[in-house]
């Protein structure tokens, strides 16, 4: 399958997670939930986003998908402060896995890298265009944010380069999760909103997510180049 043809099932997946989260809130109790758990991070006071921050590193190292913690981010802390805490936690986390991986558990990722057929092809790319492919590959992972953190340290790229690669790459993705997150804060504030509010919502959805899609595309194109995006 080629980089063309995965956007439109990207698009329709999308589509379907926006309808799923629609019915949702008109099924479920939503609201209630959101205000419940906006009322647990405000009784952590100045805390809340270090307690936050040091559960998200946590869990990507355990291999938790961070989707969810990244949209309740957005939730908790709003638009702004949102995607500053998601891109300090992600990137830390980014960081500690790959340090993890270099220097102290380098054999056990090592065997677990041996049955990687991906893993050959992107250690082969990185070896030629080093931190380059690492922020390519964040722009469209493709293998695993938690996974690919600890491959990356068997790589030959050198950590700083990787660091600031990957706080690059995961940035459109991290604002587009917390826009998500912040939209649903919006939504579930209580407060009437007039059609042109939520529309405006819903377009600066959509624009955020048309970016991320596309610069999706291009990662995609040029990592096929180095025979990185190509299924096996």
């Amino acid at each position: 399958m080629t980089a063309r043809s995965r956007v439109p099932w990207k698009v329709a997946v999308a589509a379907l997670g926006v309808a799923a989260l629609f019915l949702l809130w008109r099924l479920l109790p939503v609201s209630s939930w959101l205000t419940a758990f906006r009322a647990w991070v405000s009784g952590l006071g100045p805390l809340a986003a270090v307690v936050y921050g040091l559960g998200y590193v946590a869990a990507a190292l355990l291999f938790v998908p961070g989707s969810l913690l990244t949209l309740g981010a957005g939730l908790a802390f709003g638009l702004g402060w949102g995607i500053v805490l998601v891109s300090i936690a992600s990137t830390s986390a980014a960081a500690l896995a790959f340090l993890i991986a270099r220097y102290v558990a380098r054999s056990r990722v090592e065997d677990f890298a041996k049955s990687n057929e991906k893993f050959r092809a992107i250690d082969a790319a990185i070896g030629q265009k080093g931190w380059k492919i690492v922020g390519l590959l964040r722009l469209s992972p493709i293998v695993p944010f938690s996974i690919s953190n600890y491959l990356y340290g068997l790589t030959a790229v050198r950590f700083w380069p990787y660091v600031l690669a990957s706080w690059v790459g995961m940035l459109p993705g991290t604002v587009l999760y917390v826009y998500l997150g912040a939209a649903g804060r919006t939504l579930g504030a209580g407060k009437t909103r007039s059609p042109w509010q939520i529309a405006l919502l819903a377009l600066g959805l959509l624009a955020t997510a048309a970016v991320t899609i596309l610069l999706t595309r291009v990662a995609r194109a040029e990592l096929s180049r180095t025979r990185v995006g190509e299924d096996r």
